[in-house]
């Protein structure tokens, strides 16, 4: 249809002009680009789809994938400009309607139904093209990102300089920080645990998935955190706890987390968020020497009497208390009182003395300690 791709080709560009000024009216994206972006990128791809579009008109036939070049490299641009896909589907609704607007304005009614055609046969071949385009710029800009914030969280935590990664990151770094040791159980994919923790903290979360490393900015709450995760991620989840007041002191805090971690895993702790002074007694009686194997020695009488370690287990947990280790137990208070003496008879340390209650829990804590190590 030749003369109907002449009288479209003399509208063209009032019909771009119409186009751009449409998807700056109703489309948020484009309302937000200053008028120099709407004047050369957005009006480029504008054109190029509308040049296919009046090709079609001349020129029967399907687009050539090399006639789609073009605009799909200008979708890509844009793609990494960070215009949304929706934004760019909604351009492209604007773009059709219009076209077709003008169409209806001068074609003769012989005209109107091929040249109908050949707008859904353009926006059939376009559109596919451009989505796929789109979609691959955001994924090589998402690996590009979480590139950079790998890199910036490892020299956060080597100490190293880290205000040039951060512009790469697009992240501010500020000067307190929360880095956490976490270990899930079962471990959930990498890409949940991202998502939970940036929509729990409202921001891009600083994370090696590897190690398990987390560097939460201040004001972020650790402990809901931890309950967010596990509601979201349907795991339990074990984590070491330290505040760094400076970026300088982050890789301090991360080797104090991860001590932290290794000791609570070590002791078989439940779930649960774990700071250096919940176990300072634990840290101490870990350090190397002979004094952890002689503390666990003096429940060597109990190895056979299970139900006994048990008994003194709960004693413990419980500080003591008779009633609640009666009732955790499911046992009657006399029953555990004999228990009791018995502990006392065979390792003659006697629970209910205080000197001995304290050295009974250290050798509990031994007893663990080095069976986590095994």
């Amino acid at each position: 249809m030749p003369d109907l791709h002449d009288r479209m080709a003399s509208r063209l560009d009032r019909l771009t002009t119409e186009i751009v000024t449409g998807c700056a009216a109703d489309v948020p994206f484009y309302r937000g680009l200053p008028a120099a972006a709407l004047d050369g990128p957005v009006r480029d791809s504008v054109s190029a789809v509308l040049g296919l579009l009046l090709r079609m008109l001349r020129d029967p036939g399907p687009l050539r994938p090399t006639d789609l070049t073009w605009v799909v490299e200008l979708s890509a641009r844009r793609a990494r400009d960070h215009l949304p896909l929706e934004a760019a589907l909604a351009a492209y609704l604007i773009g059709a309607r219009a076209w077709w607007r003008t169409v209806t304005g001068v074609a003769g009614p012989d005209e109107l139904a091929v040249a109908g055609a050949r707008l859904l046969d353009g926006l059939a071949a376009v559109m596919p093209a451009v989505v796929l385009a789109h979609l691959q710029a955001q994924e090589d800009l998402h690996s590009e990102s979480a590139r950079s914030r790998r890199e910036l969280l490892a020299a956060l935590l080597h100490g190293g300089p880290f205000q040039t990664l951060a512009q790469d990151a697009r992240l501010e770094i500020g000067r307190r920080h929360t880095v956490l040791m976490v270990r899930f159980s079962p471990r959930p994919p990498d890409r949940l645990v991202q998502v939970a923790l940036d929509a729990h903290a409202g921001t891009p979360v600083l994370v090696d998935h590897v190690d398990g490393v987390v560097l939460l900015p201040d004001g972020v709450d650790a402990e809901a955190l931890l309950a967010s995760l596990h509601e979201a991620l349907q795991c339990t989840v074990l984590a070491g706890i330290a505040g760094a007041a400076t970026p300088a002191a982050i890789p301090t805090a991360a080797a104090e987390a991860r001590e932290v971690l290794d000791l609570v895993g070590r002791l078989g702790r439940g779930s649960g968020l774990y700071h250096f002074d919940d176990v300072l007694v634990e840290y101490q009686l870990a350090r190397p020497g002979p004094g952890l194997h002689r503390l666990a020695a003096k429940l060597d009488p109990l190895g056979g009497h299970p139900y006994l370690l048990e008994t003194l287990r709960s004693f413990v947990r419980h500080g003591h208390n008779r009633r609640q280790a009666a009732l955790e137990l499911h046992i009657h208070r006399n029953t555990l009182d004999y228990r009791l003496h018995r502990i006392a008879t065979m390792t003659g340390l006697d629970p209910a003395v205080p000197a001995d209650a304290r050295v009974l829990a250290a050798a509990l804590t031994a007893a663990d300690l080095l069976r986590g190590a095994a």
